[in-house]
């Protein structure tokens, strides 16, 4: 990382902006270009330190194409955006906390779909979020498991 100074290597802290967040981009190979999408996301931390970061989406699409061709990818994450401006001398900057990573994706078995989409909920709701069982099985789950990851963040206060 060129900037060290806002470079984040306590892991409970990278966990806590990965908490704060309501976004992640995953990064797939397709080819000449990359295939970036935003999707919401649950997290669940293992013994040991194991991230796993999970998604949910209709049954078919580009990404699950994707993903079968080669399940590795890029993640990214950011929140507390403000602003930082100084009208004297003209200059300004954006503070910022973010993640990036990168992994291998897994797609659900339909045994394992419930306790993914639980964990989505959790990370935007709570604990006690009563899914519907009706579209659970027009779903897809799939979680990706971090194999690497640094947190950044420029806080000016």
């Amino acid at each position: 990382m060129r900037r060290s100074d806002r470079e984040v290597k306590d892991f409970d802290e990278i966990v806590s902006i990965m908490r704060r967040c309501d976004v992640c981009r995953i990064a797939l190979n397709n080819g000449e270009y990359p295939y970036i999408l935003p999707l919401n996301f649950g997290i669940k931390i293992s013994d040991g330190g194991k991230v796993e970061l999970y998604f949910h989406g209709a049954e078919e699409g580009t990404k699950y194409e994707l993903i079968s061709k080669n399940p590795r990818a890029g993640f990214e994450m950011d929140c507390a955006h403000r602003l930082v401006t100084d009208p004297e001398s003209g200059e300004c900057t954006m503070e910022y906390l973010s993640v990036v990573g990168k992994g291998e994706i897994e797609i659900l078995p339909e045994s394992e779909k419930r306790e993914a989409l639980c964990i989505l909920m959790k990370h935007y709701h709570g604990d006690d979020f009563r899914l519907n069982e009706a579209a659970i099985p027009r779903t897809r789950a799939f979680k990706l498991t971090v194999a690497e990851m640094t947190g950044k963040k420029r806080i000016k206060r």
